[in-house]
């Protein structure tokens, strides 16, 4: 054998390992290669090993089935009240459909960002600038739902959408700010004000209840003390009846001579301490007369009890 004849043995033999190392194919794991015949979509091949016809077969395209991230630049949108507001966002996709978003468009990624910046300003143009901070989650939802419509025929599905920043113009921040400080001090205004109306009537029904209180203890002592007299009173009553019944016992039971007694007591009682206390005394024409006094007294005793009366 020549020279000749090794060197183009050694050729083929090289030949045919470059043709089966191109022709054998190691799919990663959620990856996905497109493969076309003849320059015509022939099938896609999932992760794991696969051997292509020589020649005829061959990978077009290859995609990745993980979530990817993609940047949204920022962009200037205008709100319906006419500001100009910055904002950018991420957008979170994943390829469902390797061959429709290899011939469905020609870079789904550029696509997706480009309809993502377009539904974000047609929703911002529907807000006022304050709604915008306010409504995040509704504009990032809208955005979603325009992007999911429009990518189905890529084989592309919106995951998320998230506005990161929104970013008014620096005169717009000033007067904001000027605005939050102004509200804020009007909070505190109203605080302080609703705290001393508050104040005020705690104190009121405080002044309400310690008259209410005082009242309330003022009657009962009156009550206290009426009760008080009214039972000394009874005592005093019960007493005397006591004195008179034991007096009348001693006297044979005649209780109109007790109260004869009693009377005669009093009066004499009372007589003298005119006399003791007053520089002047009105002496009564007939003051040898309380005997008469006495009957006259004694009368009206026995009248009461049902007795005749008698003259002394």
């Amino acid at each position: 054998m020549d020279v000749i004849t090794v060197f183009a043995l050694l050729a083929i033999a090289l030949f045919f390992v470059v043709v089966g190392f191109n022709c054998v194919v190691v799919v990663e794991q959620k990856s996905a290669c497109i493969v076309e015949r003849l320059g015509k979509f022939h099938s896609v091949l999932g992760a794991g090993f696969h051997i292509l016809v020589p020649f005829v077969d061959k990978i077009a395209y290859q995609r990745s089935l993980k979530e990817q991230v993609i940047d949204v630049p920022p962009q200037t949108c205008i709100t319906r009240d006419n500001v100009s507001v910055n904002i950018d966002g991420v957008l979170y996709l994943q390829v469902m459909a390797p061959e429709k978003s290899a011939y469905g468009i020609s870079s789904y990624e550029w696509g997706a960002v480009q309809l993502a910046q377009t539904a974000l300003r047609s929703a911002i143009g529907k807000l006022e600038l304050d709604k915008t901070f306010e409504e995040r989650s509704n504009i990032n939802q809208e955005v979603i739902e325009a992007l999911d419509n429009a990518t189905a025929p890529w084989g592309v599905k919106v995951l998320r959408y998230e506005i990161r920043d929104i970013t008014p113009p620096k005169t717009v921040m000033e007067a904001m700010e000027k605005q939050m400080r102004a509200e804020r001090e009007k909070r505190a205004a109203i605080a302080q004000s609703e705290g001393e109306m508050q104040s005020r009537i705690n104190l009121a029904e405080g002044s309400k209840k310690a008259a209410i209180a005082e009242s309330e203890g003022q009657m009962t002592a009156m009550k206290n003390q009426a009760e008080g007299e009214a039972a000394k009173i009874l005592a005093v009553a019960k007493a005397t009846a006591e004195g008179l019944r034991i007096v009348g016992e001693q006297l044979g039971n005649d209780t109109v001579a007790a109260a004869q007694l009693r009377l005669a007591e009093a009066y004499i009682g009372q007589f003298g301490e005119l006399a003791r206390e007053g520089n002047s005394l009105i002496i009564p024409a007939d003051i040898a007369d309380a005997g008469g006094m006495i009957a006259a007294m004694t009368g009206i005793i026995r009248q009461g009890s049902g007795l005749s009366v008698k003259s002394a």
